[in-house]
């Protein structure tokens, strides 16, 4: 610090009006706190001076008095500032002050080195505060640089948090220069981490299980953040015993206990982690929690609407047990024709939840109908026809189901215009009921009933193909046969009957 803030400043404007103030009667040396000389060198007395005051631990203020030898003395006052402490000193060298001296002459002279003293110390004041201003601006900088950092990756994947929260990962380690980023969350069962690493850690997985344990609890009970720099720190006896590294862990408070932690990670050849690190870490922490408790909470929601998916759909097959699992089937069948399409994630979630859902509607027909073995009547079959609106009644009121019931609405719906409920026709269907119908088709063609076998893979086939472009897309069609001719797993997995050839 004394370094920096007195060999910045213009000594030689301080030594001009020093010149001026007392006609030049004096030499005007300024020494580093530990005596090194800063101006003056020149002078034969600044090398016993320095020693003198690199030695000297008198804290006053004022200007003292020091005799070098029997010919001259030294008038020195400390350059200090509140709350950093002594940075240097400044000293003139006089002939020896003696009681014949003018009383006037030395007053003034002491006055002058006073003041001149004053406004270095002022000086390097405003200096220390610019540096200060300038260390806080920089890690202002960095915090809102790691907040646009949060804000972009959680931008571009807010269907997939645990791609951002990778990604966040991933990118504090690289801009802060650590070898291990990780989150830890015990309650939750949560430990994910991302490397920028300066060189391998063979143990990595004993240091992700020291997170999760000792560290993790520690730090839930000190409620403050921890750093370990030093080998020699004692925490290192219950806290990464025999590990090198050197740690930073920074708590988040949930309900006023510490739910988890965020922990960087580097090689002991690596610079200590800074006060400044640990404030960027915090931000970081607090974002990556409440990602994490957003991530949480999405697939709590997620769980309980899949559960109560399956609640409907079970609801549907207690009364219809030969179309037991064609849900779960065409639901399948459809997630393979929307991924092969190249779907966005967005397109597929609600196809996920379309699909699966698309036969809800069969919970409000009659059990005579639904279940009836042989050929329906036409009024029998209006019933049927019901299905896809009243599944879409069911399902509407779903804020979350609003794009993905358009394909339990219209997948019966048929491309040459035909189908019900609304007799739509080609692309102005939309893609979902497209893609469900095709899978839909497949599973009623495979799937056994009270009155006839399953027919086989190829059969369905087919029956798919002769029914292009009049009853189904043949665009989604192709699409199908693409996936058909892998010889996909669905087909063991469905117990699909293949012609032997």
């Amino acid at each position: 610090m004394s370094n920096s803030l007195l060999r910045s400043m213009d000594l030689a404007r301080y030594q001009r009006w020093l010149d001026r103030a007392i006609d030049g009667q004096a030499a005007f040396m300024v020494l580093d706190v530990d005596g090194s000389v800063i101006w003056g060198q020149g002078h034969s007395e600044a090398v016993e001076l320095g020693r003198a005051l690199g030695a000297n631990d008198d804290a006053d203020q004022g200007v003292h008095r020091l005799s070098l030898n029997s010919h001259r003395t030294a008038l020195y006052r400390s350059v200090t500032l509140a709350g950093v402490g002594r940075v240097g000193w400044s000293a003139i060298v006089v002939d020896l002050l003696n009681e014949s001296d003018t009383p006037i002459s030395i007053d003034h002279m002491v006055e002058a080195f006073d003041d001149l003293t004053t406004g270095m110390t002022d000086e390097c004041r405003q200096k220390h505060d610019l540096e200060s201003m300038t260390e806080e601006l920089g890690s202002r900088y960095e915090e809102l640089h790691l907040v646009y950092a949060v804000d972009h990756h959680v931008q571009a994947h807010a269907r997939r948090h645990d791609v951002a929260f990778h990604n966040l990962l991933q990118a504090a380690a690289e801009h802060l220069d650590a070898d291990v980023v990780a989150y830890v969350r015990p309650s939750k069962n949560i430990c994910q981490y991302a490397t920028s690493l300066s060189k391998e850690i063979h143990n990595l997985d004993l240091v992700l299980v020291e997170m999760r344990g000792d560290l993790f609890r520690f730090i839930q009970t000190s409620g403050e953040s921890a750093v370990i720099n030093d080998p020699a720190d004692p925490r290192r006896a219950y806290i990464f015993t025999d590990m090198p590294y050197k740690v930073m862990a920074c708590p988040v408070h949930q309900e006023q206990r510490v739910d988890s932690l965020v922990v960087l990670l580097n090689h002991s050849h690596k610079r200590d982690f800074s006060n400044s690190d640990r404030k960027l870490v915090e931000v970081l922490a607090h974002q990556l929690s409440s990602l994490s408790n957003t991530h949480l909470l999405l697939e709590s929601m997620r769980e309980f609407n899949q559960q109560l998916a399956m609640t409907l759909i079970e609801a549907v097959e207690a009364k219809d047990p030969y179309t037991r699992g064609h849900s779960d089937r065409v639901h399948h069948f459809s997630m393979e024709i929307g991924k092969a399409m190249g779907l966005p994630a967005d397109d597929l979630d609600d196809l996920y939840w379309g699909s699966l859902l698309h036969d809800v509607g069969k919970i409000g027909i009659p059990d005579a109908v639904l279940c009836k073995p042989s050929r329906l009547t036409k009024d029998e079959y209006t019933f049927i026809m019901v299905h896809p609106e009243r599944s879409y009644e069911i399902l509407r009121h779903v804020k979350h189901l609003d794009k993905a019931v358009l394909g339990a609405r219209h997948h019966q719906e048929m491309y040459d215009g035909k189908g019900y409920p609304h007799g739509l026709k080609g692309e102005n269907i939309p893609l979902h009921g497209r893609i469900i119908a095709v899978a839909d088709t497949y599973d009623s063609i495979t799937s056994s009933r009270a009155y006839r076998a399953g027919r086989s893979h190829e059969v369905a086939m087919k029956e798919i193909e002769r029914v292009s472009g009049t009853q189904l897309d043949p665009s989604i069609v192709e699409v199908f046969k693409r996936i058909a001719a892998l010889e996909p797993e669905w087909l063991k997995r469905f117990h699909i009957r293949r012609d032997v050839t």
